[in-house]
């Protein structure tokens, strides 16, 4: 009896890749967040504080960019349209701006009014788009085209904004003459390196014992087993750092890192899903192909986006106020 034989593929016929191991994958992901986020340190850290604000600011205009220009690629997959370029140059200006008002740079005193710079930049932004939109021939729904660009500018720059905050949170009052001085560069470290520990802890939990769904029609591989672990692992280590860097942390005991532990963790997860979300409507893996293991700026950021804000507001308004 004669050996069967294996038959090549017909022609046209397309034969997946072998699928990657999940111990392979995690050893992608880990090496591209280290590696990035290794350069985020060294820009805060370097010693020398104009050459730390450039390169922090420039590194988060290239995330910020390349970030927002992968939503606008969503969008278009997702079968929309967007004013692109209007966007792009939307939340250049809103992180540049910004950036020279923490600094001092464009009006004398402007630093504790940022706010009111953003909420012009969006209003400029908004009436930019309607005049741009008078304009336009393009075929389609105008509506949309300025509401895509408009929350790409909210959901990319804008979040990303309150990082720079963070940063340059400098000082309050203690009560007394003298002002407490606070290096928000350490804030920046505390919150990245508590939300990427919930990246993951959700998926080594996940991924080990995972069974239960949460929203399998959105992310098929989250699960309710990661998302406890996430939590875990997030609070772990901000109980260990805010004991280790005490010092550094302006008003943080156990009980704020508990607190910021669990929101902060649960929040990564939401934001995670927010994009999966925008994935599954584009219908793509991944926002782009810049990390391997990863995938693209916002699948790297995206449980960032929605915790600037948070470790911003609750310094401001609980840990210094």
């Amino acid at each position: 009896m004669a050996e069967p034989t294996s038959t090549p593929p017909a022609a046209g016929v397309f034969t997946p890749a072998p699928a990657v191991s999940k111990g392979r994958t995690f050893v992608r992901r880990l090496g591209s967040t280290l590696g990035l986020y290794a350069f985020v340190l060294f820009a805060l850290f370097s010693g020398h504080s104009i050459f730390s604000d450039l390169l922090f600011v420039g590194t988060m205009l290239v995330v910020a960019g390349l970030g927002l220009h992968e939503f606008y690629d969503l969008v278009e997959k997702s079968g929309f349209d967007s004013f692109r370029k209007w966007g792009l140059a939307g939340g250049v200006a809103l992180l540049t701006g910004t950036f020279l008002c923490l600094q001092g740079k464009l009006v004398p005193n402007l630093q504790s009014r940022v706010g009111d710079f953003e909420t012009a930049v969006l209003i400029v932004l908004v009436l930019g788009l309607c005049l741009r939109q008078f304009i336009s021939h393009r075929p389609g729904s105008g509506l949309a085209r300025m509401a895509t660009t408009l929350f790409g500018v909210m959901y990319v720059p804008w979040l990303l904004n309150y990082i720079l905050k963070l940063q340059f949170f400098r000082a309050v009052s203690d009560g007394g003459n003298m002002p407490v001085v606070i290096n928000g560069n350490f804030y920046v470290l505390y919150f990245i390196l508590v939300t990427k520990c919930s990246d993951l802890g959700a998926y080594c939990v996940g991924s080990l014992i995972g069974k239960h769904k949460m929203i399998p029609r959105i992310s098929p591989g989250k699960t309710w087993e990661g998302f406890g672990g996430a939590i875990v692992v997030s609070t772990g280590v901000s109980l260990t750092f805010a004991h280790f860097a005490a010092s550094k942390l302006y008003g943080m005991n156990w009980m704020h890192a508990v607190i910021l532990g669990v929101v902060l963790s649960s929040a990564a997860v939401v934001g995670d899903l927010i994009e999966s979300l925008l994935k599954r409507e584009a219908k793509v893996k991944d926002s782009g192909r810049w990390f391997p293991g990863i995938g693209g700026i916002l699948d790297l950021v995206d449980s960032l986006l929605f915790n600037a804000p948070l470790m911003y507001l609750y310094l401001r308004h609980i840990l210094t106020h």
